[in-house]
């Protein structure tokens, strides 16, 4: 039996790295790059939606046709005539990578300025995901209308799933972003954390301190991302280890954590096992930091 999946956040224009030293015009965004991984991981009578904000102007349309034609759905999608999309630039340095942005005038942050709009789409949703960096462009009482709707959901017993993913340039200061990024967790029936963010934002020495810190918050299924140390399981208490997949050699590790949540949500909701979707989603994310950009060709997922 299918249903949709819905994530929500801002989808940017994408600069990346190209030969001669050229630049390659594409989209991605934290959430949009998860949507699309779960589309590619999951079965036709599964909806892969996106809520979001574009403008109308040339390069939102090209964005809108752009997620049309990667078979994401973008119904959820509204526009802003006095706004446009956000462009972020990323530099590689031996596979890691940083980012230039402009997105100050990014209709994205607009997103949950329509409390009925949204609520639609989590209504209209089997499973939710926003991330830190959802929250982060949001005014305060957009923050709080997101995150109302999200636990309101949570209540209802959709599978609300939340990746702090830290971005502490984008935040008006630490404690701001530690009580955002709390108050995220506290809406979320499962976090998708990534431990480098959460031992340097929150000082955890080590998973266990980031499990308990969530569990502490209610969350009731953890997965602890670790890059090359693998993922940390704690569903309902029930801990397990995944290792990760390090058979090529690291190109761009730019969306890793993004498709392993894709990859990951999308095995899961279908089998509800746990340790086979990180498995699952460890091979993709393998595959991902293989090649340059945030989008992957699915060809080259080795699905």
């Amino acid at each position: 039996m299918g249903g949709t999946l819905l994530t929500i956040g801002e989808c940017m224009v994408e600069l990346k790295q190209a030969d001669g030293g050229l630049l390659h015009k594409g989209y991605a965004g934290d959430t949009f790059n998860t949507a699309y991984y779960a589309r590619a991981c999951l079965p036709p009578d599964w909806t892969a939606a996106y809520a979001s904000v574009v403008g109308q102007d040339r390069v939102s349309d090209d964005m809108l046709a752009f997620m049309a034609e990667t078979g994401v759905d973008t119904r959820f999608i509204r526009r802003n005539a006095d706004r446009t999309v956000g462009l972020y630039m990323i530099h590689l340095d031996r596979g890691e990578r940083s980012f230039s942005y402009w997105r100050s005038h990014s209709a994205a942050r607009t997103l949950a300025d329509d409390a009925d709009a949204l609520r639609q789409a989590m209504d209209a949703a089997d499973v939710v995901l926003f991330s830190g960096v959802t929250l982060a462009i949001l005014s305060p009482e957009g923050v709080d209308t997101l995150l109302a709707l999200a636990a309101r959901a949570k209540t209802s017993g959709k599978l609300v799933a939340f990746d702090p993913n830290i971005r502490p340039r984008l935040w008006a200061d630490p404690q701001t972003m530690r009580d955002t990024i709390s108050r995220g967790a506290q809406a979320a029936s499962m976090v998708l954390p990534s431990f480098d963010d959460e031992t340097t934002h929150f000082g955890d020495a080590d998973i266990e301190a980031t499990v308990t810190r969530y569990r502490t918050l209610g969350v009731r299924d953890i997965v602890v991302k670790n890059g090359a140390a693998g993922v940390t399981l704690d569903f309902d208490g029930d801990r397990r280890f995944v290792p990760a997949v390090m058979d090529a050699a690291i190109v761009d590790t730019t969306s890793a954590g993004d498709s392993f949540n894709g990859a990951f949500l999308a095995h899961y909701i279908q089998h509800q096992n746990a340790p086979e979707a990180a498995a699952y989603a460890a091979r993709i994310a393998a595959a991902v930091i293989g090649h340059h950009g945030a989008l992957v060709a699915i060809e080259k997922l080795g699905l």
